[in-house]
């Protein structure tokens, strides 16, 4: 299992748009599950409904925990995602 925290830069926050992008990123990692936690609230992070509910804004941290057969590869692509759009 592998842990990733990331805080949010987007000034939007993780709105629709992120939030679609993030679910279709994460589901393209087959074989790997995503939970992203943000205040005490965890979901599934391959659901755009889940990640729009948390309310995340600009300046807050995300946690994502990727767990599976190519969680290494999974992890770091998920990461350099976060980086690029959120």
């Amino acid at each position: 299992m592998k842990t990733i925290t990331h805080v949010i830069q987007d000034p939007m926050g993780l709105h629709a748009r992120p939030a679609g992008l993030l679910a279709k990123a994460a589901a393209a990692c087959e074989g790997c599950s995503f939970s992203l936690t943000f205040k005490e609230q965890t979901v599934d992070a391959k659901r755009i409904m889940g990640l729009m509910k948390l309310g995340a804004k600009q300046g807050d941290t995300l946690t994502i925990t990727c767990a599976g057969e190519n969680e290494d590869a999974a992890a770091a692509s998920m990461e350099s995602f976060l980086k690029d759009n959120l």
